[in-house]
């Protein structure tokens, strides 16, 4: 379960270590009304880079777009099985959903295949 100031890990080459969430797309709240939104693994996130490499793509303070690729929370699958990793992830991507980097490092979830997110499935070295 992931909200807004959650650190998210960088899990691609772009030269951005470390991501905090400032927003989510394709949410809205009531007006007037305390509403936590919560995302989980393939959600679309708004980001602020604040740790990356000196010679990176991204600096820190940069505002990108993101998706979830990791998360601790469980995800409930079809089948009635659930899935969880070891840490909160994200791969920084374009406007057109295309990740900004050549590499995916560590295992992403099967769900951002249902999501269309074939480019970053196709990176990663494992889909678990």
């Amino acid at each position: 379960m992931i909200q807004k100031e959650t650190r998210l890990e960088v899990a691609d080459n772009s030269g951005a270590k470390i991501a905090a969430v400032i927003g989510v797309l394709g949410v809205s709240t009531a007006r007037g009304k305390f509403r936590r939104v919560t995302f989980s693994v393939g959600d679309k996130v708004v980001c602020s880079v604040k740790k990356a490499l000196p010679n990176g793509e991204v600096k820190a303070g940069d505002k990108v777009q993101a998706v979830v690729v990791r998360a601790k929370y469980p995800v409930r699958r079809e089948d009635g099985s659930y899935v969880r990793f070891d840490s909160n992830a994200c791969v920084l991507i374009d406007k057109e959903g295309n990740p900004r980097g050549t590499r995916i490092f560590g295992a992403v979830a099967r769900e951002l295949r249902e999501r269309n997110y074939m480019k970053i499935v196709s990176l990663a070295s494992e889909v678990v």
